[in-house]
């Protein structure tokens, strides 16, 4: 029976953790304080700020939003990081993408100061996770790291698939999977054979952006599946990258969709908080 990989569970975990270490800092005097900033009306982004303020109040940890409106300039938005980079109360801060088509994401990012770039997309954090050295590092990756460590799962060794090479989960993945000691492939859209490669993966990670396209004839035997995407259904279901019920009676352990690794990405946005006001 395959080991059903629970993220809300461990997302709980590490919250309840990190809510004593919040108590600890402001009995020292320390505040932490996320700044997070949405631009527009994109639903998904409102369901995701919406959650960040969430665990924010549930770990102790003050959120500032700025909800702007769609027509924001980009010189807006980037006096409104100028400030907040100046402000030494604000710790983390957060711009949820993706970003209205007139404002560059890039100029943004490079923008927010590495030291409270809690997503991990700063260039100077990311730099610091190729050479192994201490930075944000991306929260996605960095909650798969933890689903695996605390179910037991062992990385060391172990011959990893990636699927999807995005910058926000695929290269910083197989990073973070090279410092456990992994053996290392990513896949792509040119990849070809992808069958073949994804069924030598003990650990398969897959973030695509297709629903449900890994299927039983992606798995080896034994494989441990994670899957990072999240799509609705026409049912109004949620449903992942992989074929969940074609992949289950293959895997030894394996994320669902929803509650697998959904979770573990605002819990690691706030570790990298409470990281930030420690550095402070």
């Amino acid at each position: 029976m395959a080991q059903l990989i629970d993220g809300k569970k461990i997302s709980t975990e590490i919250k309840e953790a990190l809510k004593l270490e919040v108590a600890q800092l402001k009995e020292k005097g320390t505040d932490c304080v996320l700044a997070v900033i949405q631009v527009g009306e994109d639903p998904a982004s409102k369901v995701y700020v919406r959650n960040k303020k969430r665990a924010c109040e549930f770990i102790g940890i003050e959120s500032i939003s700025y909800e702007l409106p769609e027509e924001t300039t980009q010189e807006e938005l980037l006096q409104i990081i100028d400030k907040l980079n100046a402000d030494s109360k604000v710790k983390g801060i957060l711009c949820q993408l993706p970003l209205p088509k007139h404002i560059n994401e890039d100029t943004v990012i490079k923008r927010i100061s590495p030291q409270k770039d809690v997503d991990g997309f700063h260039p100077e954090n990311v730099g610091a996770l190729v050479i192994g050295q201490k930075g944000f590092v991306s929260c996605t990756p960095f909650g798969i790291i933890q689903l695996l460590k605390k179910s037991n799962i062992e990385i060391d060794g172990k011959q990893c698939v990636i699927v999807g090479r995005s910058n926000i989960v695929g290269k910083p993945m197989a990073l973070l999977m090279l410092r456990e000691n992994a053996t290392v492939t990513v896949c792509h859209s040119h990849t070809k054979n992808l069958k073949e490669i994804t069924k030598t993966a003990d650990i398969l990670i897959v973030a695509i952006g297709k629903p449900k396209f890994i299927n039983h004839e992606y798995v080896k035997d034994g494989a441990v599946v994670i899957d990072v995407g999240i799509h609705r259904q026409e049912n109004n279901k949620l449903c992942g990258d992989v074929d969940f019920d074609s992949v289950l009676p293959k895997v030894s352990a394996i994320t669902p969709v929803p509650g697998g690794v959904g979770p573990m990405t605002i819990a690691m946005l706030m570790h990298n908080c409470v990281e930030g006001s420690k550095n402070y």
